[in-house]
């Protein structure tokens, strides 16, 4: 087996990061015996590493011992709550430096796919199984040009199975907002089986499934005929944030019904892109709409700070739980749909 050392690997997760590297460098070769899982840098300007699982501004003797950029990947050592804090999320990894809080760090893996043919032309589910993989389109002009970065979990219409830019078996994708077209290495991709998009609960009759939302609590309640199926912490919208589309950035509060389901929504602001720093989040999984402004539940992979606020007004979760509410909510989804309206549950924001 390849041996490398941690100082190695630190490079080499910077390399790693052009999307083309882990096609036949699966990261399970570097990894230590005692490490416990990865994370990706989920933070545009980056992190810190600490010599203790603190802030420097609650502590003046707490040392900043490591900074990592953007998409850059660590290993974790181990996952706990900080005796210290802070109160609005005292969740720290051990990392090979120190410490680092868990807000912006993603847990991801490496898992390559066999390869499969696309049998619906109008769009097939599938889900990024690596940390980040590298879209490229292909112009008549320049040729093929790098656009952004798919990240682990997010989830893609493939229309298509193409040879890509380096001649190896890349999947077609089909932007669900922009229409356009564009590529990525295929065993980066997972295809989403049938199982996993089949409603659940179907037997509970409508009118016994709500939803209800604290926002002073940052926490979700799904209930089934008055009782608890899901509790879970969630990030709403942060009110003080700017607007860039004179939407306001709070989730309101009040009596609602998922109107729209979407297994996959493009959101941000609408572009395509090869900037990093791009307010741009093509792939968003397992999205609920319940309000006109475009508020919905949705899957989150760029913080993991659940129990604060975080978002433009959306209410954000674990990829995992918004897949779970979005098979359980009403109306039924039904792919190869994008879109699948209806009047479904009830949902109570206060």
């Amino acid at each position: 087996m390849l041996k490398v050392s941690r100082r190695d690997f630190l490079k080499l997760g910077g390399l790693a990061l052009s999307g083309l590297a882990l096609t036949d460098t699966p990261l399970d070769l570097y990894k230590p015996a005692e490490a416990k899982g990865l994370v990706r840098v989920a933070n545009i300007n980056g992190i810190q590493i600490y010599d203790q699982p603190q802030y420097p501004r609650y502590n003046d003797q707490v040392k900043v011992v490591g900074t990592r950029k953007r998409d850059q990947l660590l290993y974790v050592y181990e996952k706990f709550q900080s005796e210290t804090g802070p109160d609005f999320n005292p969740m720290w990894y051990r990392l090979d430096e120190g410490y680092a809080h868990t807000a912006y760090l993603q847990p991801v893996d490496t898992r390559l796919n066999e390869i499969l043919p696309v049998e619906n032309e109008e769009g097939e589910l599938f889900e990024v199984t690596v940390p980040l993989t590298q879209s490229y389109r292909l112009t008549r002009t320049y040729g093929w040009e790098k656009l952004y970065r798919l990240y682990y979990g997010s989830i893609h219409w493939v229309t298509g199975v193409i040879e890509g830019p380096d001649g190896a078996t890349w999947y077609r994708i089909l932007d669900d907002l922009l229409k356009i077209e564009y590529c990525v290495l295929a065993n980066h991709l997972r295809k989403i089986p049938a199982s996993e998009l089949t409603p659940i609960s179907t037997r509970v009759a409508p009118e016994q499934k709500r939803v209800e939302v604290s926002i002073a609590e940052q926490r979700l309640w799904a209930y089934e005929e008055g009782a608890v199926v899901l509790d879970t912490k969630i990030s709403t919208g942060i009110p003080t944030l700017q607007s860039t589309n004179g939407i306001p950035t709070y989730t309101p509060k009040g009596n609602f019904h998922v109107f729209s389901k979407m297994p996959v929504r493009h959101m941000g602001d609408g572009q395509m892109t090869s900037d990093i720093a791009a307010y741009e989040l093509p792939g968003v999984p397992w999205v609920s709409y319940f309000h006109e402004w475009g508020v919905a539940f949705h899957g989150t992979w760029w913080h993991d700070n659940f129990g604060n606020d975080m978002s433009r007004g959306c209410v954000n979760m674990r990829t995992d739980e918004a897949k779970w509410l979005f098979r359980w909510l009403l109306p039924e989804a039904s792919p190869p749909k994008m879109a699948n309206p209806g009047h479904g549950t009830r949902i109570v924001v206060f």
